[in-house]
């Protein structure tokens, strides 16, 4: 074989690595759980407001929600989410719409993030992840060994819902891996064709 032909079948072999490493990204991943698709109700689960009371998921009806599931302050991408949903946060109450985020970690930690980008989520606590557990988003020793005497070695899987007023499901962003976060502007899309 001539160094042109063994120079060609090398390049052919990385195109091809690179096309199947490129699939797998787009298509790789979590998919979300049958219980989360959209047209259902929302599941029924049990969480925790800022001071302390017992909520479940049917206090949404009423009002259409952009629900994050978040994983920690500890957390730089859902850290980047929330401060990109920011923007959009005038734009999501002006329609009516709550935004809440479900984290498993100390409420005091997540309300000083919302205090740093002067918006006023509403904080719901997954106390022993069993919101997590129920909605099949339980993400078992995900959290960083640095931060697990702080947090526990189990999170949520980052998603991102967006439900309507009647509790429906209208739109399920599930983070296909750790670094990926739904985009703003289209749980905003979603959110205007829900009301």
């Amino acid at each position: 074989m001539t160094d042109i032909a063994i120079y060609i079948v090398a390049v052919l072999l990385v195109a091809a690595a690179a096309a199947l490493g490129w699939w797998y990204w787009q298509r790789g991943g979590r998919k979300a759980p049958d219980a989360l698709t959209p047209g259902k109700p929302l599941p029924l689960f049990i969480v925790y407001d800022e001071q302390g009371n017992k909520l479940d998921s049917s206090s949404l009806e009423g009002a259409p929600a952009v629900v994050l599931f978040v994983r920690g302050g500890w957390c730089p991408f859902c850290s980047s989410q929330v401060k990109d949903l920011t923007s959009y946060y005038k734009e999501i109450t002006t329609l009516g719409a709550r935004l809440i985020l479900v984290t498993p970690q100390p409420l005091d930690t997540t309300r000083r993030v919302a205090d740093i980008f002067e918006v006023d989520f509403d904080f719901w606590l997954d106390r022993n992840l069993s919101a997590a557990r129920a909605l099949g988003l339980l993400h078992s020793g995900a959290v960083p060994g640095k931060f697990q005497d702080a947090f526990g070695q189990d999170t949520i899987w980052p998603t991102a819902l967006v439900v309507d007023a009647a509790g429906v499901i209208r739109r399920t962003e599930l983070s296909k891996r750790i670094v990926d976060r739904p985009n703003p502007k289209m749980l905003l899309g979603a959110l205007k064709s829900a009301i």
